[in-house]
């Protein structure tokens, strides 16, 4: 995997908050480092007959963009773009880390004089939003940044959607959104490569970049959509099964090239305007984990494409606000009920429950497995038995969020 000539400097871990150095958006990989990257394919085609497509001349979602086809290096760095971005970052108790991000990002966005950024505090209640905004106010940049509290901590889609539909609301529209983490930090060129991608691919509705943490270490963010034969393989972690399922592994390696990909982690993800006025906001439905993954099928059902760009990169630290790479803490229930929206939603019951059983039972012999070969698996703690509790209970499980609130306005993918 390419590793950037050039990484934007990366502050040291704030008392209290570690640098994990893996994505957010992927809590349950396994080891997929030595494979081929395979054709792509979904066993939910076979399942469900209504989503079959037939296209001959779609461009395989594995083959990667012609040099002559990409454009990082189309525009003068220095020329000064009138491009409108509205730049969004979720901030939840990490204010010194946003201002960093803040601070990385301001230098990728001077080729855009118009460009704006909305802050949104997810109702932290730990004195960030003050930190922030005295931050800003203290900047060069303060009339360029917008800083705001949401009503309540409702989740990644929640607080990103909040910016969104309000920058939306006015008559100053954005020609594109940017996603970006609070620990992650654009590299040189990050934001442009994303801009003169979008600009060039008229069929591209997202773009997302190559994140690597701070070693540089490669992230996964690239996947496929989730489907029963990733189920399996994810769960066994056997490798002639992984050998024999390669077309349905949903990580597999990550591309060295720039090209089109089924989903991207936000991690910093850039959105055509016209993608969100078409299919909405994300679907705030979900707290943590999934939401990227339903807004990329649902662009990709409406016909946009999604590029994965190795021109553009960042370097994220990764789970600072949710920890969830600590495997020592048991599996939050926001993830498990994420992933049953997600299927429920998408798939339907019948694919749920045929998901569930096969996840668990690959599971289940790939820990009988590792018990007589002494090995300790490396799923967090109790996972296992929290999957079985939440899914297959007959009353409806906990999602580990705090009560439900929509401010007006509001309307998400449903």
């Amino acid at each position: 995997v390419r590793k950037p000539a050039r990484h934007a400097k990366i502050p040291a871990a704030r008392p209290g908050h570690d640098h994990f150095g893996a994505s957010r958006s992927d809590p349950m990989d396994g080891d997929h480092a030595g494979r081929k990257n395979p054709r792509k394919a979904s066993l939910y085609f076979v399942l469900d007959p209504s989503e079959k497509r037939s296209d001959p001349d779609r461009r395989d979602r594995a083959t990667p963009i012609p040099e002559a086809e990409r454009s990082a290096d189309r525009l003068d760095p220095f020329e000064t773009q009138p491009m409108k971005i509205l730049a969004v970052i979720l901030n939840y108790k990490t204010p010194d880390m946003t201002l960093d991000a803040l601070s990385a990002l301001m230098r990728e966005l001077g080729r855009f004089p118009d460009a704006r950024v909305s802050i949104v505090d997810n109702d932290s209640q730990d004195g960030s939003l003050e930190r922030i905004r005295q931050g800003v106010d203290a900047s060069e940049y303060r009339d360029r940044v917008d800083v705001m509290p949401s009503d309540y901590n409702g989740g990644f889609a929640y607080g990103n959607n909040f910016a969104i539909a309000r920058a939306l609301a006015g008559s100053d529209l954005p020609d594109y959104v940017y996603l970006l983490n609070s620990d992650a930090f654009p590299d040189p060129g990050c934001v442009d490569a994303l801009v003169d991608f979008l600009d060039a691919h008229p069929e591209a509705g997202i773009a997302g970049s190559y994140v690597h943490g701070p070693e540089p270490v490669p992230h996964k963010t690239a996947f496929r959509f989730p489907n029963i034969g990733g189920e399996l393989e994810a769960s066994l972690g056997i490798g002639v099964i992984s050998a024999l399922l390669e077309p349905w592994i949903v990580a597999p390696p990550l591309p060295t090239q720039t090209c089109e990909v089924d989903w991207l982690a936000g991690a910093s993800m850039m959105i055509r305007r016209r993608v969100i006025e078409q299919i909405g906001l994300m679907d705030d439905t979900y707290f943590l984990y999934y939401e990227e993954t339903d807004y990329c099928l649902a662009a990709h059902r409406a016909g946009w494409k999604t590029y994965y760009v190795v021109e553009s990169s960042v370097t994220h630290i990764g789970s600072v606000s949710t920890g969830f790479k600590d495997h020592s803490r048991p599996t939050p229930a926001f993830w498990f009920a994420s992933r049953r929206h997600y299927f429920l939603k998408n798939h339907g019951r019948l694919s749920l429950w045929i998901a569930n059983l096969v996840y668990f039972l690959g599971a289940l012999v790939c820990r009988i497995r590792y018990a007589l070969i002494g090995r300790t698996p490396k799923d967090p703690r109790r996972h296992l038995r929290d999957f079985a509790r939440f899914n297959f209970r007959l009353t409806k499980a906990s999602d580990g969020r705090p009560p439900r609130k929509r401010p007006s306005g509001l309307v998400s993918n449903p």
